[in-house]
Order: C-alpha cells, then structure tokens, then sequence
C-alpha cells in the first residue's frame, strides 16, 4: 500500500507530464488542466490503497481514460448545439488561439544554458515537434506519447490503451514515420 507521502511525491513527479499529454489531447490550456486534476482526484480516491509502483500504469489509465471521456462529452454537446444553434441568429464569435508551446517549456533543466545558440535551435525543434505531434492521428499521438514521452514499455502501453501490443507497435510506427515526415518538410533531418 502506498503511503501517503509516495501518492503525494508521484502526483507532483507526473503532474506537468499529464498535464502535457492532456494538452497534446485536447489543445485547451483549461480543460488541459481540468483533465489532469480530474485524474489525480480518481486515483486518489479509488487507488490511494494500491503499491507505490501499480500508481503510474494506474493513473495513464485514468488520464486517457479522462481524455476519450471528455471527446465523448464534446461529441454530445455539439450535437446539442448544433441543434438548438439553427434557432439562434447567426453568431460571430471566434476562439482565441492563445496557446503558445514556448509558454510550456520548462527552460530550467536544459543543458544548453551557457550557450544561447544551442538554446534557440533546441527551443525551436521542441516547437517544432510540439505541433507536428499535435496533428498526429489520437491513436498515434497517444501511443507515441506513453512509449517514448513516458517512457512506458509495449505491455504497459497496451493496458493503458487497451489494446493488443502490436496495435501499440503499429501506433508508434506509424506515429513515427509521420513525424519525420513532418519535420522533414521544416528541413529537420533525423
């Protein structure tokens, strides 16, 4: 059983990585944020009794759990709206895309610090391949992220994703391949 102090240290080791992947999921800062607090409070609640180690595969359980839940809700909602918008006059509000990757990145840990050069280039590649994940299939991106974000192994990705390990290896792959392809186009080599 984990003890309270090591439910405490591995919601705040993972909170900012949740986070990242809710935001890769859903491109909302808030529901972003709403997502991954959603998340850690079910953990806490149904499996603060469980050992210190079943806590990550548990909670990557919860999270995309949450993620495909709150598609679902979206899903419904516009359907709704959609309906009771075709007796509303015509309405010109436009989201503001406030999301900026750089806003994100945590500058702290970097290596490159003495060397403002070598800082850029990382800072643009981490950019860059922040929006070419973002328009990965979800599948994919979700695969891509558990693997090699997360560094999760095939078996732990499959039973967060819950699906068989080589749907997993056909997700990265593809995932991938995409992104090379992506960062090819911006005259990224790999």
């Amino acid at each position: 059983m984990a003890t309270q102090q090591e439910l405490s240290n591995f919601l705040a080791e993972a909170e900012r990585r949740a986070y990242k992947q809710a935001l890769f999921a859903v491109r909302d800062e808030h529901v972003a944020l709403d997502i991954v607090q959603d998340s850690m409070t079910k953990l806490v609640e149904s499996y603060s009794r469980k050992p210190a180690e079943e806590l990550p595969l548990l909670f990557q359980r919860i999270l995309q759990n949450t993620i495909r839940d709150f598609y679902r809700r979206q899903k419904t909602r516009s359907i709704w709206t959609t309906l009771f918008s075709s007796f509303l006059p015509t309405n010109q509000e436009k989201e503001p895309e406030d999301y900026d990757p750089l806003e994100t990145l945590e500058l702290e840990g970097l290596s490159n610090r003495d060397d403002p050069r070598k800082l850029l280039e990382q800072t643009q590649l981490i950019s860059l391949l922040e929006k070419a994940i973002e328009v990965l299939p979800a599948r994919q991106r979700e695969a891509f992220l558990l693997r090699y974000w997360e560094e999760m192994d095939v078996t732990e990705t499959a039973k967060v994703m819950g699906c068989s390990e080589g749907s997993v290896k056909t997700h990265c792959s593809r995932a991938t391949h995409a992104l090379a392809t992506l960062l090819k186009k911006q005259g990224i080599e790999l």
